[in-house]
């Protein structure tokens, strides 16, 4: 279960303290009729203790689900914080606007699977 809590002003703040390792991909027009340029992807991320992953970005044209192996990971949008821990996820979609934070004393690793545009 997420469990709600505070929201940051780290809004702006670049990326630090995250590592991002793609463990697999494939491109999709071979696959998917219509797919052309598009890949999908699958990463590992892990976030050391204090980490931010921003700035505040989207994800228009490049969906995804998200989740979380080790830690808690806090997802920042919509002027609320909530936080993931091991066996959980969350989606990012179209409507998605956020940045994430690591605001545990452990590392955080989730692993990430999403569509690339190859083509911009």
């Amino acid at each position: 279960m997420s469990t709600p809590t505070e929201p940051s002003d780290h809004r702006h703040s670049p990326t630090t303290g995250v590592s991002v390792e793609t463990l697999s991909d494939i491109d999709l027009g071979p696959e998917v009729e219509g797919m052309d340029g598009l890949q999908l992807r699958l990463r590992r991320v892990t976030m050391a203790p204090g980490a931010i992953f921003g700035p505040i970005h989207d994800h228009v044209g490049r969906p995804g689900v998200v989740y979380v192996l080790e830690g808690t990971i806090t997802d920042l949008r919509d002027g609320s914080a909530t936080d993931y821990g091991p066996g959980l996820g969350w989606p990012e979609d179209h409507t998605t606007e956020h940045w994430l934070e690591n605001r545990g004393r452990v590392p955080a690793v989730e692993v990430s699977i999403d569509i690339v545009d190859l083509r911009t």
